[in-house]
């Protein structure tokens, strides 16, 4: 199957399409934001047909790592956080993705993990569109 067909034929998980917001397409990837107001928590899906990353080719490999580092200089650029924490986790979700998460120690999870933290606060449309215009002018 050719790059283009599996982009023609890529859906995203119920699950994410459920959780997220889409802020955008990358050269690999959808860009996603979790619907969690608590964190500037972005995930990025690539649009490939295998669930794990040592079964991507080592193109794909390359540019979902350069994906991620822009996205990453993105978050430190405009939301200057203490770390920034990169995870692919899959356990739920079995499609491949990965969590780029802008942490900072007044965050409520801080210093621990963001996941089953505490109760999620959605996001307004004005806040989703804040983040969109703040990540990408």
């Amino acid at each position: 199957m050719n790059a283009q067909t599996m982009m023609e034929n890529f859906s995203l998980h119920p699950r994410l399409a459920a959780d997220c917001f889409e802020l955008g397409k990358l050269t690999l990837s959808r860009l996603l934001l979790l619907n969690n107001a608590h964190y500037k928590w972005l995930i990025l899906v690539p649009e490939v047909s295998v669930e794990q990353l040592h079964l991507m080719s080592a193109e794909e490999r390359q540019t979902l790592q350069a994906e991620a580092q822009e996205v990453s200089a993105l978050l430190e650029e405009h939301y200057a956080p203490r770390r920034i924490n990169v995870g692919a986790l899959g356990n739920l979700v079995p499609q491949l993705h990965y969590h780029i998460v802008a942490r900072t120690e007044d965050d409520p999870a801080w210093p621990g993990p963001v996941w089953g933290h505490e109760e999620s606060i959605s996001y307004t449309e004005a806040e989703i569109e804040a983040v969109r215009s703040k990540l990408f002018g």
